[in-house]
């Protein structure tokens, strides 16, 4: 009866866990049952009944541990019996030693013998045998010898404790069985993650529009200054940096990787509490441009990063913190509108690295946007022209057949000199040299590249683009000029024409078309402009530019009105300030392009209704759904696209949408409206 109770007991790890637990207390049941049968018979034995029936409970339980002892003891000599032919001379006992904890396992995964360092981990000693492995690491014994696996083992899970588990199969005589070697990697966890911790971030401050504030109050300037410093030197005190003024306006701002993750989470609060620094009488507000490095192996390589991150932020206008990272950049702030700057200086030196880049050039590539419109055809004109005054060939590489600019094109057809200029991208790839400038107009985002595969086969790239930038250039470019507060791409080629040709050599057609670039992305000189964009106005009326002559372009036909109306009759207000409207019937798609430009101008329209702040027009196109945006100047409708794959300025973006229905596009867009709200 003892053996087969013993043989019972050994079937499986798991019945023996639980007659273990079991047993005695089945034993202690028994005997008080038996008790209070005897009792109920015989009142006056009870004490010496129950000391009768304690010692017998004592008894069984005293033989029970026996049994289980002698069955632990043939179970543990039946497992090394097992695994002796796999140590050969080493002893299980030098085994049991080992300070890292080892596991044999048959090749299914089934656990035949643990050593001591093993049990200490999971505080037993038994209940392991016939598991497999998978249940403690989660990791099956298949992907631990896998060829894939590393060289230092897998990681895995156990014991709320990380380990690297490295197996070693081995074959015997019989069987294949398997030694998985546990190294406990907490420790060095720890280490690399306080290492990592204690890294440098290297930050690059700078003061967006001080200067401009304060043109006429120089007297407030010190004192304005000051304040920043102060702002800025109780931010780096909190997080335990180190900040220096190293240039007027400019620091680098040095402190612990640690305290990046508090400043992504608080949205880099600094921005709002420099930007409460108010100026004159009519408080307009300071704001700076932060650039991070989180990444780089040498503390040159973050210096260099950190660079990059300002410039992306100031290349978007400023306001912001840019956090470059390795394969990406996090964006935080934006929530006011650029200053325009009064000096030149940048694009007179702009001015003169173009004509040096043409001059060197084999020949000359310029390209917009896909679905241009005057801005952008405008602006690739007047590159046009600067080339031709370097001597150079050139061509504009756009889709004839494009019905937005189609007056663009009647309009310069009397013109000698544009008979073989534009080119289909398809054609510009012909065009491709060694020696080849690709200049890039009105756009820095390659998904609305007019031809994204030029841009890829081209090493040699200038962009010019008042959008603020969305994304880091695959190909380093040879001159970014990237303002977003200029009012169009227009202006700034105009102000290259200015500081390039002499008077007189700007055809007055070019100035015609450059004007009504301006006047489209201004409507018409009133909204977004600046010193600037009225001194690039009056240098192209002194060219010859007429604007009753370039108001001709923008006359539309009684088609494009209907279809205007389509989209008005269809607004719905969202969260009491965004007006969204799609066409009458949504769901719909067009294979005409003319939807979209009545898109754009029904987004415009809807900024004069009462208490609208931004506005957004959605149409489908072959499939393909256009989103076009339009803020009053509170809302960022720009950082609200970026989270659509789109771009564009403060106050005007769109972006595309393949493969998606109108109604798709309209829940994505309140998704992107919202999460802005959240954070705003």
């Amino acid at each position: 009866m003892l053996k087969k109770l013993i043989s019972q007991i050994k079937t499986t790890a798991f019945t023996r866990a639980f007659l273990y637990k079991c047993v005695p207390v089945a034993l202690g049941v028994i005997c008080m049952a038996l008790l209070a049968f005897f009792t109920s018979k015989d009142p006056d034995n009870a004490p010496r009944l129950c000391l009768t029936f304690a010692a017998l409970y004592l008894i069984s339980v005293a033989l029970f541990i026996v049994i289980r002892s002698v069955t632990e003891r043939q179970i543990n000599k039946k497992a090394g019996g097992e695994i002796e032919p796999l140590v050969g001379n080493m002893t299980l006992e030098l085994m049991h030693s080992i300070y890292m904890p080892m596991i044999i396992c048959d090749m299914n995964g089934k656990m035949l013998w643990f050593n001591r360092a093993f049990g200490a981990l999971s505080g037993t000693k038994s209940g392991f045998f016939g598991k497999n492995i998978k249940l403690i690491c989660g990791v099956p014994l298949s992907h631990i010898n896998s060829s894939d696996a590393p060289v230092d083992g897998i990681e895995a899970t156990a014991f709320d404790t990380r380990f690297k588990i490295k197996g070693y199969p081995i074959q015997t005589a019989e069987k294949r069985f398997c030694i998985t070697v546990w190294n406990d990697i907490s420790s060095l966890d720890s280490a690399l993650r306080e290492l990592n911790e204690r890294n440098t971030v290297i930050a690059y401050i700078t003061v967006d529009n001080l200067e401009e504030l304060l043109s006429h109050i120089q007297d407030k300037y010190r004192e304005v200054t000051n304040e920043i410093a102060s702002i800025l030197g109780g931010w780096a005190e909190s997080v335990e940096g180190v900040i220096k003024e190293f240039q007027r306006d400019r620091y680098i701002f040095m402190f612990h990787e640690k305290y990046l993750p508090p400043l992504i989470n608080s949205k880099f609060a600094i921005l709002d509490s420099i930007r409460n620094v108010r100026v004159g009488a009519g408080s307009l507000p300071v704001t700076v441009s932060i650039g991070i490095s989180a990444c780089g192996d040498s503390l040159a390589e973050r210096e260099k990063n950190a660079q990059a991150a300002l410039d992306m932020a100031l290349q978007r206008g400023g306001d912001q913190a840019v956090i470059k990272e390795e394969n990406d950049m996090k964006i935080f702030g934006g929530r006011t509108q650029s200053v325009q700057k009064r000096t030149k200086v940048r694009s007179r030196v702009t001015a003169n690295e173009l004509v040096t880049l043409i001059a060197e050039s084999g020949n000359v590539l310029i390209m917009g946007h896909v679905n241009p419109d005057y801005d952008c055809f405008g602006a690739d004109i007047g590159v046009a022209r600067i080339a031709k005054f370097c001597g150079n060939r050139v061509n504009i590489v756009i889709d004839r057949e494009d019905r937005n600019i189609a007056r663009c094109f009647d309009y310069l057809a009397s013109l000698q000199d544009y008979e073989h200029l534009f080119v289909s991208p398809h054609e510009a790839l012909d065009l491709v040299r060694h020696d080849t400038l690709l200049v890039i107009v009105d756009v820095n985002n390659p998904k609305q590249f007019q031809a994204p595969e030029l841009a890829e086969n081209v090493d040699r790239i200038v962009y010019i683009d008042h959008h603020r930038k969305t994304t880091e250039f695959k190909t380093k470019p040879l001159i970014a000029y990237i303002e977003p507060s200029a009012s169009s791409a227009c202006e700034l080629v105009a102000e290259l024409l200015e500081q390039t040709l002499t008077a007189g050599m700007l055809p007055h057609e070019e100035a015609n078309l450059l004007l009504a670039g301006i006047m489209l992305d201004t409507k018409q000189f009133t909204k977004n402009t600046g010193v600037r964009t009225f001194g690039a106005g009056f240098y192209l009326q002194n060219e010859g530019a007429n604007p009753q002559t370039a108001q001709v372009l923008f006359k539309s036909e009684l088609d494009e009105l209907k279809r205007e109306a389509s989209f008005e009759s269809n607004v719905k207000i969202y969260k009491g300030i965004y007006a969204i409207t799609t066409n009458t019937v949504i769901d719909t798609t067009s294979d005409d392009m003319r939807d979209r430009v009545a898109a754009a101008k029904a987004a415009d329209k809807l900024l004069s209704v009462d208490k609208v702040e931004a506005s957004f027009a959605i149409c489908s196109i072959e499939g393909t759904v256009y989103i076009s945006a339009r803020s009053a100047g509170k809302v960022n409708v720009q950082v609200i696209l970026e989270k659509l794959g789109g771009g564009g300025r403060f106050d005007a973006a769109a972006t595309q949408l393949k493969e998606t229905r109108v109604s798709e596009a309209l829940e994505l867009l309140k998704g992107a409206i919202d999460e802005y709200s959240e954070n705003s």
